[in-house]
């Protein structure tokens, strides 16, 4: 009908009667000879049309033609056998009891076993009777871990120069250990150890440790003092700094 073409004159073209054509438009198969020529009527009158005559030949097995009973009697018979096989258990129901059985019998064997083995024990009591040695000897043991965390009996002192200083330190006995000696950039000062220690230092132009900590010195416009003892050091007011002049 798009096509504007008149049923007579395909009929005159393709040599199939006007009747089947009508028949092919409308799907009335049941008016055709037969399958064999409802398949060729279709690739002719396609052709002619400039259709694809293989999708319309596949639309029609899959939307009206049934397969025959000859191709149907093959597979059937297979699908039931291998659904008999799969259906069919493969160790006889009895021997399933048996096994069942026989690992309960097992397990309970093993369990009655252990469970006497428990009973019959009685080394339990004796080993709470030597428990509290343990404990003694972790006594024991104990002073010697205070022993290792007491507090040091010296103070370590080490400075560098960072610009001229000025440094003045004495021990706790008076000695004079620097004797207000001028140290520059480079000059190494000796590091001294004692159970305390009394520091004055000309400026803030260093680098002090006491015990390996750092200790910032703060800037000031006259001498630093320091009184150092193993639990720690604590500014001096400058009328208590040591004097090596």
């Amino acid at each position: 009908m798009r096509a504007k073409i008149d049923i007579n004159e395909v009929e005159t073209r393709t040599k199939i009667r006007a009747k089947y054509l009508r028949a092919i438009e409308n799907e009335e198969w049941d008016l055709l000879p037969g399958e064999v020529y409802v398949k060729s009527f279709l690739r002719t009158y396609g052709e002619y049309l400039g259709l694809d005559t293989r999708q319309l030949i596949d639309d029609f097995k899959s939307r009206y033609e049934r397969p025959s009973d000859h191709e149907l009697r093959p597979i059937t018979p297979l699908s039931r056998e291998r659904e008999r096989r799969s259906r069919r258990p493969r160790v006889p129901p009895w021997a399933l009891i048996g096994v069942v059985l026989v690992a309960v019998v097992v397990v309970l064997y093993f369990v009655g076993k252990g469970g006497g083995g428990n009973k019959s024990n009685p080394p339990i009591p004796t080993t709470s009777q030597s428990g509290p040695a343990p404990p003694a000897r972790h006594r024991a043991h104990h002073p010697s871990t205070v022993k290792t965390a007491t507090k040091p009996s010296n103070v370590k002192l080490q400075l560098v120069a960072t610009g001229q200083l000025y440094v003045c330190l004495v021990a706790g006995s008076g000695q004079r250990l620097i004797s207000g000696q001028i140290f520059n950039v480079g000059q190494t000062i000796p590091t001294e150890t004692r159970a305390k220690l009394l520091l004055t230092l000309g400026n803030a132009s260093v680098k002090m440790k006491v015990n390996g900590v750092a200790v910032k010195v703060p800037p000031s416009s006259g001498s630093i003092g320091y009184l150092l003892v193993p639990g720690g050091h604590s500014s001096l007011p400058t009328a208590k700094q040591p004097r090596c002049s």
